[in-house]
């Protein structure tokens, strides 16, 4: 796990000045050391987080004989096997880095090479011969990769922090990603919120000449899938079998590892796996809520690290705590994204970077296997709602921002915005096979949109912001392609979800935890934003110039009254709060680096 970024220069050479700033701006996410590889108009960089082959693997890896370079972000789970294969097809490694494989499988089919990796992974691979700069990102964008194209140049990194330096001036915010942000929690598709800054998609390679020519292809979609039959016997067995192959893949690492334990099942099988690999006590890490009303899932993850004897660190995080850390979390995100439990996992990673290089997460699991109440509901309400909101056959119709606040408040060039906030749930709910069901669609739509922009940046991210790995083995495509295989009955069924899943896991977990109605990780973000904070808070954002350049502060009153209240106010006062900061970190003072725990209204003013 480390950070990546690079250029391509039109008609002029790269030097390691002008590398250095971008290189500066990703230490966290590689503190271990640092290389860099230039040749004439092309430069490629990289910040190590040492996990695999530790006094051997430092980047940029180099292939002399094939001229080719490589840095990269991440991790080739099935590197064992695939160096076996490469050896006996009479390649001979340098290295025991797992990532020395993306340099021979190159070497061997330029086009179809990334098939061969399973992992996550962004990387940048030089081919001196083509003279060619190969980006490309995992097949389900678990790793980041950000680019922007210029008349003079091409640059490219993991985080968007690190291409500000190099572009020549400010850019731009763009109003349909900072529209997309307040109404669905996060942008997707391919634009960030920065005018002319890109991502690399999920399952994308990109090919850039000298002339700075783009070139753009995809790997993988999962729109081969088709539904199984319902022999759960059977494939309860091919699951078994699948997962534990999975299992042993990801959990190979020359550094020890632990688990981020939630009371929820996903975490729970991961360490009933995880058990079976390591004779020691699994690390495992939880937290909850100091003093809230909320009830959090502490005690339901005790008891199961209890059960598999896990050596077990519980956290709860107080409502200051909670507050200190937002500055923080927002510069590490990158890009605007409102997941509110990405504070608390922002801790839980400082907790375990003082110990650890690595942990695992349930992320996916969900996603995969039909774990969310908005999969199962009624067949009318659909209906209604696609009426209401066509496009998406009734599912993500609604802004998180009620109608009544949205009229109210946001300013002329977001109020333009308004009807284009669910464009990209619509182009994924319409991209998917005519075959699939209404079901798949719902799990399609929320992989291609909210997970890897939302869940997958707070889990990237918030790690990385202290030097962490995190490993999510659901989000393995050969695990994603089999939960979306399953038949909807095997998902949903009477109102449960992860049916399939459950049955599954009853041969490792106990059935009172398995059958535990779903909570989900809830965060008292609703509680606890009010009394003398959101006071201060309210005076701070009406001073505000960002808030007052794309927001109508006259509506303020009836936003702080409605919070005030009953609450009811929490995510558009959190979303003003967070774009308010952002901008003051990446717009009016680019490079500025708050500490975990700072008054996030200092940050404001």
């Amino acid at each position: 796990m480390c950070g990546i970024a690079g250029m391509v220069l039109r008609g002029a050479a790269v030097d390691e000045s002008m590398m250095q700033p971008m290189v500066e701006q990703l230490q966290h996410r590689g503190p271990d050391g640092m290389g860099m590889f230039l040749e004439g108009a092309f430069g490629l960089c990289h910040t190590r987080l040492s996990i695999i082959d530790l006094d051997g693997g430092r980047q940029p890896l180099l292939h002399a004989k094939d001229r080719l370079a490589v840095v990269a972000n991440g991790e080739i789970y099935n590197f064992v096997e695939l160096r076996e294969q490469l050896q006996a097809e009479g390649r001979g490694f340098a290295t025991h880095s797992d990532c020395e494989c993306i340099l021979h499988t190159y070497a061997q089919d330029a086009h179809g090479f990334v098939d061969r990796l399973h992992g996550m992974f962004a990387f940048a691979l030089y081919d001196s011969v083509r003279k060619k700069l190969i980006l490309a990102r995992d097949r389900l964008g678990i790793k980041p990769l950000f680019y922007a194209v210029l008349p003079d140049r091409l640059v490219f990194a993991s985080e968007i922090k690190a291409l500000l330096p190099m572009l020549p001036r400010q850019p731009a915010i763009n109003p349909s990603a900072l529209s997309q942000f307040l109404h669905n929690h996060c942008s997707s598709g391919e634009e960030t919120i920065f005018q002319g800054v890109r991502h690399v998609a999920p399952g994308e390679i990109i090919e850039i000449d000298g002339q700075l020519n783009v070139s753009r292809r995809w790997y993988w979609n999962p729109f081969h899938v088709k539904t199984r039959p319902p022999e759960t016997l059977h494939l309860e067995d091919e699951f078994d079998h699948l997962f534990g192959q999975v299992i042993k893949e990801h959990a190979r690492s020359d550094v020890p590892y632990g688990l981020f334990l939630s009371g929820g099942n996903d975490s729970a099988i991961l360490l009933a796996m995880l058990a079976r690999f390591q004779d020691k006590p699994v690390r495992t890490f939880s937290i909850g809520f100091e003093g809230a009303r909320l009830v959090d899932e502490l005690d339901a993850a005790e008891r199961i690290a209890g059960v598999f004897g896990s050596q077990h660190t519980s956290i709860r995080m107080s409502q200051a705590a909670f507050f200190k850390r937002i500055p923080y979390t927002i510069w590490a995100a990158d890009d605007l994204m409102r997941d509110n439990a990405s504070l608390p996992t922002s801790l839980l990673s400082e907790v375990a970077s003082r110990e650890l290089k690595v942990v695992f997460c349930g992320e996916g699991g969900d996603e995969v296997f039909g774990g969310y109440p908005r999969y199962y509901t009624g067949r009318w309400r659909w209906l209604l709602e696609n009426l209401r909101a066509p496009g998406s056959g009734g599912f993500r119709t609604r802004s998180d921002w009620s109608d009544k606040l949205s009229q109210c408040l946001l300013g002329g060039e977001l109020s333009r915005q308004w009807g284009s906030f669910r464009q990209h749930y619509i182009e994924a709910w319409q991209s998917t096979p005519p075959s699939w069901s209404h079901l798949q669609r719902c799990q399609y739509t929320d992989i291609a949109t909210d997970l890897t922009d939302s869940l997958l940046v707070k889990s990237d991210r918030m790690m990385m912001g202290f030097g962490l790995e995190g490993r999510v083995p659901f989000l393995d495509h050969r695990v994603v392609e089999f939960g979306l295989s399953l038949p909807d009955h095997l998902k949903v069924s009477r109102g449960r979800p992860k049916v399939f899943l459950r049955r599954w896991a009853e041969r490792y977990l106990p059935k009172n935890h398995l059958y535990m109605p779903k909570k989900g990780f809830a965060v008292p973000v609703r509680e606890w934003l009010s009394g003398d904070f959101l006071d201060r808070l309210e005076s701070r954002l009406w001073a505000n110039p960002a808030i007052n350049t794309w927001f109508n502060t006259a509506g303020f009153p009836t936003l702080f009254q409605m919070q005030r209240k009953n609450g009811g106010a929490s995510r558009e006062i959190f979303g003003l709060m967070q774009f308010a900061i952002w901008h003051r970190l990446f717009v009016e003072q680019p490079g500025a680096r708050p500490s975990p725990d700072e008054d996030p209204l200092d940050w404001i003013s």
